[in-house]
């Protein structure tokens, strides 16, 4: 699997991304041409090699031309018409309108506002939008399966100058949209990670990756930031490789957990009905003892992360749950389908796990169910019929 590995190890931000992929080998003849398919003008894209604690790094200027007048009030439907405006592969449109709707839903929920009421100040000048349509089309050329990152560096204790004033670092928007993400609140006090690079890490990325997973590099790039700190290379490292076949089948999820016990026992499965109509992955019980020997119920779920305020308000609005643990987790799974097997009842739908030696076929519930009904037969006396034929395969 080729994956992109962003090590934030000084923070991160739309032009320290570019200058990244471009030093891994994105080239920026491509970039800038692709970039002129967008209905924008009056702005420069630009290169330069910076040196950051002796180590020579890619940094990405994008300046307005003289005389031309920023637009810095741009809503989230402004960005989009431009986006779709453009001849950008489709590819590159749907990453770069998921990146700015979540930026959109994160200023939205900051300020108390709705998306379509969001009005982008720093993020709507055009720097901003080529950052992020720019990291779009990079990641399209870079053809990866998937994205990965160290934990998020923010810095902390400083403060930044904004559109609505002064603001501590980490800013109120960039903390938002890294919520459920792992940071680092470094004691450094500059804006190492900005709104946009927040975004980017957000949107794109399938998680943190375990650094001791193996992987061959195939290209490295680094992209300078545009502050000299004293005693901290600057800088957003990216390697681009293949990672070891135990990731193949490896997604990363959000897991759920509440312990309540104060609910009637009766309502728990038809809470979990509603959490895997929701989306969710998969949703237990699993009885504790808590403190002063009460017994409990551990209610757990796991889901894609896109669906993390569904499954909340699910666990809100369905029990009687005060708060709620989410914690991110990797799941493995091996491969799995479905076929037809002859068997001494007919053909019998079973499920096929694993493959090679470790190939073992299961029949289907339903399936045994429907035959023992048919037959007159107790059910697991057709399980282990079914279980015989199939270990004869």
């Amino acid at each position: 699997m080729r994956i992109a590995y962003f090590d934030i190890l000084s923070g991160i931000s739309g032009d320290m991304t570019l200058g990244a992929c471009v030093s891994a080998g994105v080239p920026f003849d491509m970039l800038r041409d692709e970039l002129r398919k967008l209905p924008l003008s009056g702005y420069s894209i630009s290169q330069r090699l910076l040196d950051r604690s002796m180590i020579s790094a890619v940094k990405i200027d994008v300046l307005p031309d003289d005389g031309v007048h920023e637009h810095h009030h741009r809503g989230f439907g402004d960005i989009a018409a431009i986006i779709d405006a453009s001849s950008l592969s489709d590819t590159v449109k749907a990453d770069a309108r998921a990146m700015f709707l979540r930026l959109a839903e994160a200023e939205a929920h900051v300020h108390n506002t709705t998306v379509d009421k969001v009005h982008f100040h720093e993020v709507g000048a055009v720097d901003s939008i080529v950052d992020i349509v720019g990291v779009a089309i990079c990641m399209d050329y870079l053809n990866v399966d998937r994205i990965h990152t160290s934990a998020v560096r923010t810095g902390s204790g400083g403060t930044v100058q904004t559109q609505h004033g002064t603001m501590p670092v980490p800013t109120p928007a960039t903390i938002e949209i890294l919520k459920d993400y792992p940071i680092e609140l470094t004691d450094i006090p500059f804006e190492l990670t900005t709104p946009t690079g927040a975004t980017i890490v957000a949107t794109l990325s399938d998680g943190v990756m375990d650094r001791s997973i193996p992987m061959h590099i195939e290209a490295i790039g680094y992209g300078a930031g545009g502050r000299e700190i004293p005693g901290t290379a600057n800088m957003l490292r990216l390697l681009v490789g293949r990672i070891a076949d135990e990731l193949e089948d490896e997604e990363q999820l959000l897991q759920f957990e509440t312990n309540i016990d104060d609910m009637n026992p009766e309502l728990f499965p038809h809470v979990i009905a509603r959490l895997l109509e929701t989306g969710a992955k998969d949703a237990w019980l699993t009885h504790i003892e808590m403190k002063k020997g009460r017994p409990a119920q551990m209610l757990s779920a796991l889901a894609a992360k896109e669906l993390r305020q569904d499954i909340l308000n699910v666990l809100y609005s369905e029990s009687t749950t005060a708060g709620v643990r989410i914690i991110p987790v990797s799941r493995h799974k091996i491969t799995r389908s479905s076929e037809s097997v002859e068997t001494r009842f007919g053909k019998v739908l079973v499920k096929s796990i694993g493959a090679g030696e470790h190939l073992r076929r299961v029949p289907e519930y339903e399936e045994c169910l429907r035959i023992a009904r048919e037959h007159n037969l107790p059910l697991i006396q057709i399980y282990r019929q079914i279980e015989k034929d199939l270990s004869s395969l």
